[in-house]
């Protein structure tokens, strides 16, 4: 390396002058070679950190790329029991750790190594081997040390990891619940609530700085107690050559001249650096490992839910849906949400979904996606079980109107037509009219163009709702999944929205969850769930003489209806 050339000129001046041999020229011609080396040193530098940075930007974004490809193919059940937060921080400070260790560390350990080396050869070769070995101690020292501290290092880095992943959880849920607590007025106790959370994190933290403070501090002392062992017996050294009695050990005359005290102070002082980044090394290396672990758990989380070998592919879908006793409960739900099912839908039905509110309404949506592994043979699409259906194809047969109605935050056009690469402007427009929302976003100031905010904080309950009906319809799906999308509208609407249901999407598979029986009552067939079990399956007419949960259903909403009336006329 060009640096360690630099205290060999050093040298020749320094003995020069000390002999009064030097001369002008001799002091250009050192200065400018020195000044070309910088400029070799710099420019090599430069070169070769771009391309390790580059490297380890690389692997940083691939490994996040595959990281959040893994969470799209995780099953639902990792996140029931995973929160959010968390996984935000394996995201962030724990991939950024580990493109630390492959860049800084790289570049940390090339140095260490080849300057190490190259400066110990010099020392013995060009200088003094006694020297050479006082100068090896510090580093074998440092690697034994290192190795001592790394496993603390490491539980201390993961008792800091584990501390911001209660930081992130706490703030990400806070702002996500930002309305219910300015509701309730609890900016102050949430305020008081992060403080501890956050004094838990400054405190974990502190006891990690410490031990890295101390390694730190050791490194230094250990570094500068050896620069004084050298200096005090390099001046003895050239103390004794100076005057005619060099010093001997194991039968080898030691001479030494003030410019080789010179020149060996400045290669132990290019070994100063290799030292301090091999301790460095120790510490991200420690820390690496800790994340690396923590993402490793989450790559290898079992993928479950995904296409068996031999996928049947759902080629041009009618729709056709059949459930054969079918069963099924949550992993952490205790009971079952439902129990022994058998209907079946034919293709272009509109079906309806009743039930009190836990009666496995939305379950029901869950399973025909497939969001959860179920017992082969008890659902069906087209004839094929679902377990053998390639997963792409069956999702890609049904649209889903959720009940939450998450937007994303962007345009309205956008949200409507996520489904599709580019949007069909004309198609957007048909899916907003489906959903009788056109009027309303031809209202705002940018219209479709209109930026809906994260979750679609900008919009009301029933305009978020009736976007998510209409990014549903866009799809163009042979099967339309509506659960309880039209619960925040009122009946006009409702009205409008149902009209549209039947004349837009005839001949077309469509199962409605409703909390209203009005919204399904003139459907081919009204499934009545009551705890997970189908107390009916039939028409309106047919249900009010078999169904008592449906009849009682019935019974209130009329009453309801009836107190509205009665409050209109009073008022």
């Amino acid at each position: 390396m060009a640096e360690t050339e630099v205290p060999r000129h050093l040298k020749l001046v320094v003995d020069g002058l000390n002999e009064s041999t030097i001369t002008a020229e001799m002091l250009w011609n050192t200065l400018g070679t020195i000044l070309l080396l910088a400029l070799g040193i710099l420019v090599g530098r430069i070169v070769w950190r771009l391309l390790i940075f580059y490297a380890s930007r690389k692997i940083e974004a691939g490994l996040r790329d595959d990281m959040f490809r893994k969470a799209e193919r995780l099953p639902l059940t990792y996140f029931r029991e995973n929160k959010v937060g968390a996984i935000m921080a394996w995201f962030t400070t724990d991939v950024e750790t580990i493109g630390e260790f492959f860049g800084w560390g790289t570049v940390m350990l090339i140095d260490a190594v080849f300057l190490s080396v190259i400066v110990i050869l010099r020392m013995v070769l060009e200088v003094n081997w006694v020297l050479t070995v006082l100068a090896a101690v510090p580093i074998l020292l440092l690697a034994v040390w290192g190795f001592l501290v790394e496993r603390i290092m490491s539980r201390k880095w993961e008792e800091r990891q584990k501390a911001y992943d209660e930081l992130y959880d706490f703030a990400e849920e806070g702002f996500t619940g930002i309305r219910v607590i300015k509701a309730f007025v609890k900016e102050n106790q949430q305020i008081h609530a992060f403080a501890r959370t956050a004094a838990k994190n400054r405190d974990t933290n502190y006891s990690f700085a410490k031990v890295s403070i101390l390694f730190d501090v050791l490194i230094e002392i250990l570094i500068y107690s050896v620069i004084a062992l050298l200096m005090g017996f390099g001046g003895y050294f050239v103390y004794q050559s100076m005057h005619g009695e060099p010093y001997h050990i194991f039968g080898m005359s030691i001479e030494m001249t003030i410019g080789d005290l010179t020149q060996f102070i400045s290669l132990f002082d290019l070994l100063i650096w290799p030292m301090i980044a091999l301790g460095q090394i120790i510490m991200m290396h420690s820390r690496s490992k800790t994340s690396l672990q923590r993402i490793t758990r989450f790559l290898d989380v079992p993928e479950d839910v995904k296409s068996p070998e031999n996928a049947i592919v759902l080629a041009n879908p009618r729709g056709a849906i059949e459930f054969r006793d079918f069963s099924f409960a949550y992993p952490d739900g205790g009971d079952g949400a439902l129990k022994n099912l058998s209907f079946s839908i034919q293709p272009g039905e509109r079906i309806g979904v009743v039930g009190k509110i836990g009666s496995g309404k939305s379950t029901l949506a869950q399973i025909l996606m497939r969001l959860y592994n179920v017992e082969k043979g008890r659902v069906f699409v087209d004839g094929i079980d679902i377990m053998d259906a390639d997963l792409v194809s069956l999702r890609d047969a049904i649209a889903y109107a959720p009940q939450d109605n998450f937007l994303f935050s962007d345009t309205i056009t956008n949200n409507i037509a996520f489904s599709s690469q580019e949007p069909d402007q004309s198609l957007v427009k048909e899916a907003a009219d489906f959903a009788d929302i056109d009027g309303n976003i031809e209202g705002f100031p940018k219209g479709y163009d209109t930026v809906s905010g994260e979750r679609g904080v900008t919009l009301s309950g029933g305009q978020k709702q009736r976007i998510s009906l209409a990014r549903a319809y866009y799809k163009k799906a042979p099967i339309l999944i509506m659960d309880d999308t039209v619960s925040a509208v009122d009946v006009k609407t409702e009205e409008t929205i149902l009209e549209n249901l039947r004349t837009m999407r005839e001949n077309q598979t469509t199962i409605v969850i409703a909390s209203r029986v009005s919204t399904v009552r003139k459907f081919d067939k009204i499934l009545v769930l009551v705890d997970g079990v189908a107390e009916g399956f039939a028409p309106h007419a047919e249900l009010m003489k078999t169904s008592p949960s449906y009849q009682k259903m019935v019974r209130l909403q009329q009453l309801e209806a009836e107190a509205q009336e009665g409050g209109k006329s009073n008022g």
